[in-house]
């Protein structure tokens, strides 16, 4: 049973980094602690949902066209919205966002009902079999797709002028002004990116878990854990931290009541704190 629950740990892990990145993304970049992370992924997950009610698209298909969506989404909000008090105190930016996720929460219950929806896949109960340990079909798929996702964005941060312009605003604000960056068009990119990221995410686990208007709550209380276990900056970071909350909620049910899977993340969390403020991948200047 142990096995198993590592197995499945790590399988379901791989969603929580992508899930970690991009809001460590925004959060390293923009000082902002985006509260509106979390109805991104319930978003993500609500299109991945319609598309396949609608017109039978498999949510793994359909992670190109939400991550478009929501990247389109996103741009705007920032450009327009957030950029405007982005370089305000930390509490107006907080309430902007806690706002913001109240306002997608309940246009998403006036479209979507408050009734619980996931994706029913045909072949959601296939699975292989080694040596008594079963690797459910779909969450492997989950788990290549994540990392494949991971390491596309890995590539395009250290790869791509717009990446390495993201990293120089995180590191120098006004040092990548004074070579000619556009700060809050990077801004805007960086959050579109990071809702990008989330929307991808929750097509994921469109076929594994049930989303209703309300789960972006839950969702961002993850994101914040596996961004401070990772560290702020590091995309390898937020996959650690995500492959460990996905392993920590696994090996604590297989043991301990359900009821206390949330505890043991955050218990984690504060154990990291403690013994190692930057994060386990985290750098101390971020």
């Amino acid at each position: 049973m142990i096995l198993q629950a590592i197995i499945n740990g790590i399988l379901f892990g791989s969603v929580y980094a992508m899930i970690g990145i991009g809001f460590s993304l925004v959060w390293g970049v923009m000082n902002i602690v985006n509260l509106a992370h979390g109805s991104f992924i319930m978003i993500g997950a609500y299109l991945s949902f319609t598309l396949y009610a609608a017109y039978r698209i498999d949510p793994f298909l359909s992670i190109p066209l939400v991550m478009a969506a929501l990247f389109l989404i996103a741009y705007g909000i920032q450009y327009f919205l957030i950029n405007r008090v982005v370089r305000g105190p930390s509490f107006v930016t907080l309430t902007f966002t806690f706002g913001l996720q109240i306002l997608i929460a309940n246009i998403c219950l006036l479209i979507w009902t408050a009734d619980y929806k996931s994706v029913k896949l045909p072949y959601s109960s296939a699975g292989l079999e080694l040596g008594g340990l079963v690797i459910p079909l779909v969450r492997f798929g989950i788990f290549g797709v994540a990392v494949l996702v991971t390491f596309l964005f890995y590539l395009f941060m250290r790869k791509t002028k717009v990446g390495i312009a993201i990293n120089a605003t995180a590191l120098n604000f006004e040092g990548a002004k004074t070579v000619g960056v556009d700060v809050d068009k990077i801004y805007a990119i960086t959050y579109a990116v990071s809702a990008a990221l989330a929307a991808a995410a929750g097509a994921l686990i469109s076929p594994i878990m049930s989303i209703n208007p309300f789960t972006g709550g839950a969702l961002v209380g993850k994101a914040f854990v596996i961004s401070i276990l990772g560290g702020l900056g590091s995309t390898i970071g937020a996959l650690v931290g995500g492959l460990t909350l996905g392993l920590v909620e696994t090996l604590g049910t297989a043991i301990f009541p359900s009821a206390v899977q949330d505890f043991l993340g955050f218990a984690v969390l504060v154990l990291v704190l403690v013994l190692r403020p930057q994060g386990l991948l985290g750098k101390r200047f971020y």
